[in-house]
């Protein structure tokens, strides 16, 4: 009695797990809402608008229950992300993680590149982004990230406006750059 009992409470929970698993088409499909200010396949056309494509699946789970919760302000995605069931979260994180990634803008200042580098390796951003900057699991991927929302984030850490996940650590890693760091560490990571 006691095995039936395992081996039905197994079943129940094997079946139920592939009610969890993402789907990328159901992703995709509302992904539509996204475009506008995200752009087509997850790649941004909108000033401070961060493109999509290629970043870690749980980091964008995350980033929308972040704002659906109210932990991560935007009075633009707050009001979406309270739309969204958990279903539209996996399934829009497995979505987002399977597009290419933008590449990286022309580098018509290899100067400004190279500080950016140093002060990257000197940050030991590679910690938590990668060796790469392709961001895993819940760590964005910054590499090929536009240069003006790199600012952007980098400035929201600095001053405390930016809040969620990894923020703890980034405010820390942030609060001391100075100006001329910040410049260059978005300049190099977008051009990657």
């Amino acid at each position: 009695m006691r095995i039936a009992f395992l081996a039905a409470a197994v079943a129940l929970l094997l079946s139920g797990s592939s009610t969890l698993a993402a789907d990328i088409a159901a992703g995709k499909a509302k992904a539509e809402m996204c475009v506008a200010c995200h752009g087509e396949n997850g790649i941004s056309q909108m000033e401070n608008t961060p493109s999509l494509a290629g970043q870690p699946d749980q980091f964008i789970q995350w980033q929308l229950v972040f704002f659906r919760g109210g932990a991560r302000k935007s009075d633009v995605m707050a009001p979406m992300a309270e739309q969204l069931t958990n279903d539209d979260v996996r399934n829009l994180g497995a979505y987002f993680a399977s597009l290419t990634p933008p590449k990286g803008a022309p580098d018509d200042n290899p100067d400004l590149s190279k500080k950016g580098e140093m002060a990257a390796k000197g940050r030991r951003c590679a910690s938590c982004h990668t060796d790469s900057y392709a961001g895993t699991k819940a760590v964005a991927r910054i590499a090929g990230q536009r240069e003006d929302y790199l600012l952007k984030a980098l400035h929201d850490y600095k001053s405390g406006a930016r809040a969620g996940g990894g923020g703890a650590a980034m405010a820390d890693v942030a609060y001391p750059l100075s100006e001329e760091e910040i410049t260059a560490l978005a300049h190099y990571l977008s051009r990657l």
